[in-house]
């Protein structure tokens, strides 16, 4: 093989790197562009998660939506293995504010062991509850992550229904992630969301003062 040849399969296979280095490192910049690392965690996601919520309202790459789109839990789609078992969590870090989140990280819905991606035969440990965003306090980010467990895991989080939201904030994502050993998120996504018509329905279904 001449040297020419071999010089054009490095440059192909340079080429390629690049190409694909330059494709895993999207959902990394998303992270970054949005504060969510270092606010949330230290390493992106693997992936893009996909995320819908009813309509047909996808929430991806930082998109705005209300809280009357999100109002009700979306649905998750991956790629499972059907032997193993996942946990899915939505955290908004910006409690009560952005600029002051001193009750950082409102955990919005956790769901543990779940077998695949069969979330119907998984355990809520959190139910969902959509976007809360009090009047004036700006866009919010609302960051949902999928972690593949290393095996069926035992959880001792306080559980929540959907009616209950005392005992949710100050979550620590960081800190629920070394407790389980979940390693870096498979995948993830971020929307965003700001006070509408529909947060004070949130407030008086949870008990709280808007």
């Amino acid at each position: 093989m001449d040297i020419k040849r071999v010089l054009a399969i490095y440059l192909i296979i340079g080429i390629t790197i690049v190409l694909v280095n330059a494709e895993d490192s999207e959902i990394e910049t998303l992270m970054k562009d949005h504060e969510i690392i270092p606010d949330v965690l230290d390493e992106a996601p693997m992936e893009f998660l996909k995320v819908t919520f009813e309509g047909d309202i996808s929430a991806d790459r930082g998109v705005e939506l209300t809280p009357t789109q999100v109002k009700d839990k979306p649905v998750v789609v991956w790629e499972a293995d059907a032997d193993s078992f996942y946990t899915l969590l939505m955290i908004n870090p910006d409690i009560p504010s952005r600029a002051d989140p001193y009750q950082r990280e409102l955990n919005h819905w956790l769901v543990g062991n779940i077998p695949g991606n069969q979330m119907d035969n998984a355990e809520i440990l959190r139910d969902y509850i959509g976007s809360g965003a009090r009047k004036d306090t700006g866009l919010h980010r609302y960051l949902i992550l999928l972690f593949k467990q290393p095996g069926k895991l035992e959880f001792d989080e306080q559980r929540h229904t959907d009616l209950e939201a005392i005992g949710r904030e100050n979550f620590n994502t960081r800190k629920f992630v070394e407790k389980y050993n979940l390693g870096r998120p498979l995948a993830g996504n971020i929307f965003l969301a700001e006070y509408d018509d529909y947060v004070p329905l949130v407030y008086k279904k949870l008990g709280l003062t808007p």
